[in-house]
């Protein structure tokens, strides 16, 4: 999980670690939900899954009081749940 908050903090251009402990729950709290309500299962060194966590990750940081998820993260979620093989939705 720490490579992926570094890329978070890269993609968000933060450079001190003042925020770390947030991104990182963030991050985390992603990771469940994916596994937890799309079924999905996770693998943190699969380079496609760090980067769609990383980007929703970016986004929900950047979009605290936003409910509607952009259309290319709906996508790629879609694909990752056909890709995997798993889900609910």
């Amino acid at each position: 999980m720490e490579l992926i908050v570094s890329l978070i903090k890269s993609k968000l251009g933060i450079t001190t670690n003042v925020r770390d402990t947030y991104i990182a729950a963030i991050a985390s709290g992603i990771k469940t939900e994916l596994e937890d309500e799309k079924g999905l299962v996770i693998n943190l060194t699969n380079s496609y899954h760090q980067m769609f966590i990383v980007d929703y990750t970016a986004w929900r940081y950047e979009n605290k009081d936003s409910d509607a998820i952009p259309r290319h993260l709906q996508f790629r979620l879609h694909n990752l749940v056909i890709h995997t093989g798993g889900g609910t939705e």
